[in-house]
């Protein structure tokens, strides 16, 4: 990646985790005919977000093998198991100054939408704040936007949280988009898995 930095927004999706509560690695489950990393890499090539960055950890291989044929840049973090911010960090750190912002993703989120994302994406467009935040109900999650202004943070990340940092330090300065409470499940379990596949039916 060795473009001048530009008005373009990057898309990091994080896929590293070990699945430690799911008897297989959930980003290879299914739900509507296309896996999970699948689902939500798609997602975010159709919100025109570019580059998109996917990061990679346990079974990285395997994952590769779903999402390898989109066009997308992979990493390998071979320190995954420290956390999902090392993930982020090293993404932000190979972006370089690339880019002027970074919308991140969650891989084990499959009711994020590309309509969600363009939104996250329209909001910090239309308001030039250093941080776009995703609320759903009471809670924070992902979708999360960075400027460019918030990457050396971002790239010392280190541990679980610096992303809620991150949102908690900047939050007088923050956007808050909405969502619905629905939108935030996530697949951590296989009850989780199995709410989700009665979700995509209804």
């Amino acid at each position: 990646m060795t473009s001048s930095r530009s008005d373009q927004i990057a898309g990091i999706v994080l896929a590293a985790g070990a699945s430690t509560r799911m008897s297989e690695n959930k980003l290879l489950l299914e739900l509507e005919d296309e896996t999970l990393i699948e689902r939500c890499v798609k997602r975010v090539l159709a919100a025109e977000l570019d580059p998109v960055v996917v990061v990679l950890g346990y079974e990285a291989d395997l994952v590769r093998r779903r999402i390898g044929s989109l066009p997308i840049h992979v990493i390998v973090n071979d320190r995954y198991e420290m956390g999902m911010s090392s993930s982020l960090g090293i993404a932000v750190a190979e972006l370089g100054d690339n880019v002027s912002a970074v919308c991140v993703v969650l891989a084990d989120m499959p009711f994020v939408t590309t309509k969600m994302l363009r939104e996250v994406v329209s909001r910090y467009r239309e308001s030039g704040a250093p941080l776009v935040v995703s609320r759903y109900g009471s809670i924070n999650a992902p979708p999360t936007l960075f400027d460019h202004a918030l990457f050396t943070e971002l790239r010392a990340s280190e541990g679980e949280e610096m992303g809620k940092r991150l949102v908690e330090r900047y939050r007088d300065a923050a956007e808050i988009v909405e969502w619905p409470e629905a939108a935030l499940a996530d697949v951590d379990e296989p009850d989780d898995y199995e709410r989700a596949l009665k979700i995509s039916l209804q």
